[in-house]
């Protein structure tokens, strides 16, 4: 192959390199505001599909590899080798990266400016809601509109649930938080760090990601492992043999959760009136334009990647 032909080449896997550690980026610093999910933020930029795919892989990959034979091990290794490597790793660096980056920012925002802040992320997740809609399909019947009315209810439900104290949690305390937050991780619509602010474990996992205390996040990664393990392949065959129901259930959960995320809070969550708005109706119409132009990007880059390759 000319260097002439390698170069658009190089550039192509240049060019998705950098989008996937940004697509990383976003959802790592998405899982940190409570009320913003990391799964919405993965179906904005068009990889939600490939995640819960090659975790589904990952899985059972990894369970196969208890069957010690042969023919187990064989399979283990077609299941790793067809995870989106080249998706992956730029994307988990971005995620990481931007974990330890925003837990230091996003949290001085959350205390100086928290009805700016959340009327942000609340034009986010609204101007979001297009994209679970348009991969649906098909139009929408009674029964469509039913289902998500119905997860809306469950989502505004579970956001609605008192944020309890902060917890001195143990070993099994974090396992367990963890594994319910990152089953809300890989669900648009149902903010993992909400869940944790409601159990009580925002503030300690935060503290732990500020002070890199290894020992907390190691036990905090076991729990997500063994949520993972346990979910993601139920979610796959969801999308793979039920997609159009799955999808309006996410949408209806994304409408559920923007009670979360009302600008006007208690400190325990109660809803409080609206006052003095005029700052917050802008914050949320930043939000819905920075959502359409990260649509736009994407479009943008992807069509740019394809002619590169």
């Amino acid at each position: 192959m000319s260097n002439a032909e390698q170069n658009p080449v190089a550039k192509s896997r240049a060019l998705n390199f950098g989008l996937n550690f940004l697509r990383g980026g976003l959802i790592g610093i998405a899982e940190i505001i409570p009320g913003v999910s990391g799964g919405t933020i993965a179906l904005i930029t068009g990889v939600y599909t490939r995640i819960i795919n090659s975790a589904s892989d990952a899985v059972r990959g990894f369970l196969l590899l208890f069957g010690f034979s042969k023919t187990k091990l064989a399979e283990s290794r077609t299941r790793f080798k067809a995870m989106s490597w080249a998706l992956l790793v730029p994307l988990l660096i971005g995620m990481v990266t931007a974990i330890f980056v925003a837990a230091g920012v996003v949290e001085p925002l959350l205390e100086q400016y928290p009805t700016l802040t959340r009327a942000l992320f609340a034009g986010l997740i609204a101007a979001s809601l297009i994209v679970p809609i348009r991969l649906s399909g098909a139009r929408w019947g009674l029964f469509d509109y039913a289902l998500a009315l119905l997860a809306a209810l469950a989502a505004f439900a579970l956001t609605s649930i008192p944020r309890a104290m902060d917890a001195d949690p143990g070993f099994f305390v974090i396992v367990a938080s963890a594994a319910l937050a990152v089953c809300a991780l890989v669900l648009p619509g149902i903010s993992g760090s909400y869940l944790l602010l409601a159990l009580g474990m925002y503030a300690p996992t935060l503290a732990a990601v500020n002070n890199r205390d290894f020992g907390y996040l190691g036990t905090f990664v076991l729990g997500a492992i063994l949520g993972l393990a346990g979910f993601v392949s139920a979610l796959q065959w969801l999308l793979e043999h039920k997609r159009k129901l799955t999808l309006v259930v996410m949408t209806g959960l994304m409408v559920g959760s923007l009670r979360a995320l009302w600008p006007w809070q208690s400190e325990n969550g109660e809803l409080m009136p609206a006052t003095n708005f005029q700052f917050e109706i802008l914050a949320f119409v930043v939000g819905v334009l920075f959502v359409a132009a990260m649509i736009w990007f994407e479009k943008l880059a992807l069509n740019k990647a394809s002619k590169l390759s």
